[in-house]
């Protein structure tokens, strides 16, 4: 069983499909991951991220960068959405997520373009949304937790420019994948968007033939 859960940055999609992960008892992989860890790659290099040679040098990282905690970081996540234009990176990467979707028992892939590209063929696809000034808010809390000085107008800014990359880009646009029932966690508590998300999939599930 292949799960396909797809939306813009803190729409809740991460921990929606960690917990979806936790229900149906199957792996968990947060592909922005990979495109964070280019874009941190690329950092360390002293390259440049709007580059596609840059960033295709920076794909073939090694896998120890996956626990690095800078991935988490509000500029390696700009990073990431930088070098996710390039279908060379896009290219270079693919192969890694497919081979974690189609491994025995199935697995629950979070990204941009799981349920458009990765995974088109999913058993049951979810994109999770959420308003701009609410994505914002959880950014704010976050970085807050973590000892940060967040500005609110610039978490804003950053949030709209990087949807603006991901859905006009060329190459696997952010967009809501045929099939894909749309889940906004504008308004709903993280327990109460668990339960819709389970429920969406259930019923995707009981749906097919």
């Amino acid at each position: 069983m292949i799960i396909a859960v797809d939306g813009p940055a803190a729409s809740g999609k991460g921990t929606i499909a960690k917990a979806l992960g936790r229900h149906y008892d199957l792996p968990v992989l947060d592909t922005g991951l990979l495109y964070r860890a280019v874009g941190l790659s690329v950092l360390k290099a002293g390259g440049d991220p709007d580059l596609e040679a840059d960033a295709l040098a920076a794909a073939g990282f090694d896998d120890d960068i996956l626990s690095d905690p800078a991935l988490r970081s509000e500029a390696v996540g700009s990073l990431a959405s930088r070098v996710s234009v390039h279908q060379s990176v896009r290219d270079a990467l693919i192969e890694r997520q497919r081979d974690f979707a189609t491994q025995p028992g199935g697995a629950i892939l979070d990204g941009r373009d799981i349920g458009t590209v990765i995974a088109p063929d999913a058993d049951a696809k979810i994109f999770v949304t959420a308003s701009v000034q609410v994505r914002a808010d959880r950014r704010f809390k976050d970085a807050l937790g973590h000892g940060g000085h967040p500005d609110m107008d610039s978490l804003i800014a950053d949030i709209q420019a990087r949807d603006t990359r991901d859905m006009s880009r060329d190459h696997a646009p952010l967009k809501q994948a045929p099939g894909a029932d749309l889940l906004d966690t504008s308004d709903l508590t993280i327990d109460a968007a668990v339960q819709r998300a389970i429920a969406l999939v259930d019923a995707q599930l009981e749906g097919r033939p």
